[in-house]
């Protein structure tokens, strides 16, 4: 019989969250043969640094950069970006192509090699309407030059946007541990776009989450459409912190992408 190949998951949560946000995941990973490595971004989670220390996208993106820096010459990893952790993905694709056996966009953020990397968040935006955000909170920070806003998740948010299908115990769980994060839009619409050479490069698949109320799943397709990808899966019954909601789905839908 073939020996199972151990293959090497790398997690990259969405805004607000931290690497919390992978707990029922990662064992289940890590019970099937695998290593796992979650981590914080940038003043996520209980890293220490505070929003008002960072400036642009790369700077949020440290902690992943610093990950795949880490990982040995000869090893590849899968890496997995949800929600506005698809930038950070895109961002690591493109500064470390030959590290990634494939790229998987859980619900996420995909951009393009032809736009600016804001261009899928402008998108996003245009689609949808102030009242969706609910009790979402919206604040300038840093310099006034800088052009910054943060967005802080809000209880009634999370509760019936990012969470309707999950456990009540995770949603309080979430509204105890968020954190104010930044999209970096005038940061993202200042750069180039991805490279066809190195973020192109990469082996993508998309898992689309089919009763999403953030990401809804036709803005999903839209992207796959947009961007293209070699693998799609759709979760139809997952809202969209499937990481909580539908976590053993999940697990094997990663596993079956990472054959």
């Amino acid at each position: 019989m073939e020996e199972k190949q151990r293959r090497h998951f790398v997690l990259v949560h969405g805004a607000c969250l931290g690497a919390w946000c992978w707990y029922k995941l990662q064992p289940l990973l890590k019970a099937a043969g695998h290593s796992v490595k979650v981590f914080d971004l940038s003043a996520s989670g209980i890293d220490p640094k505070s929003l008002d220390e960072l400036r642009t996208f790369p700077e949020y993106t440290l902690p992943l950069f610093k990950v795949m820096e880490s990982i040995p010459p000869d090893e590849k990893v899968v890496l997995v970006g949800h929600s506005l952790g698809g930038l950070n993905l895109a961002f690591a694709m493109e500064k470390y192509p030959e590290k990634i056996s494939v790229a998987v966009f859980l619900a996420a953020t995909m951009p393009d090699t032809i736009h600016k990397p804001s261009y899928v968040l402008e998108e996003y935006f245009a689609r949808a309407s102030p009242e969706d955000f609910l009790d979402t909170k919206f604040a300038p920070f840093g310099r006034p030059e800088d052009h910054l806003t943060s967005i802080l998740w809000g209880p009634k948010y999370l509760a019936s946007r990012l969470y309707q299908l999950s456990p009540p115990e995770d949603v309080a769980l979430a509204i105890s541990l968020v954190r104010p994060t930044s999209f970096f839009m005038q940061d993202l619409s200042n750069r180039s776009p991805f490279s066809n050479e190195r973020f192109g490069s990469v082996n993508r698949a998309f898992i689309i989450t089919g009763e999403d109320k953030t990401i809804p799943p036709e803005f999903q397709r839209w992207e796959i459409e947009n961007t293209g990808v070699t693998i799609v899966k759709e979760m139809e019954d997952a809202d969209h912190m499937a990481m909580i909601s539908k976590p053993h789905a999940l697990c094997q839908y990663l596993l079956d992408i990472a054959k």
